[in-house]
């Protein structure tokens, strides 16, 4: 399974940098890198919801679901 972030998508449409969106949501740089490149393990659903909000998305406009096409059932 693999969930892709396209946090970095949403910043451009919305013409939003990262810092901006850091001071909006109030999460620190460091995290919203790790959130942005995908390295992430978890998110809470305050920081999706604060995110969603300062950039006037739906979870799925950040989100998507993709196929691991390597896993073995």
């Amino acid at each position: 399974m693999a969930i892709i972030i396209e946090l970095d998508v949403m910043l451009a449409k919305r013409k939003m940098t990262v810092t901006e969106l850091s001071e909006k949501v109030g999460i620190t740089m460091a995290n919203l890198s790790i959130l942005k490149t995908g390295k992430a393990k978890a998110i809470r659903f305050s920081t999706l919801e604060a995110i969603c909000k300062a950039l006037d998305c739906q979870p799925g406009d950040i989100l998507l679901y993709e196929e691991d096409t390597n896993d073995e059932a």
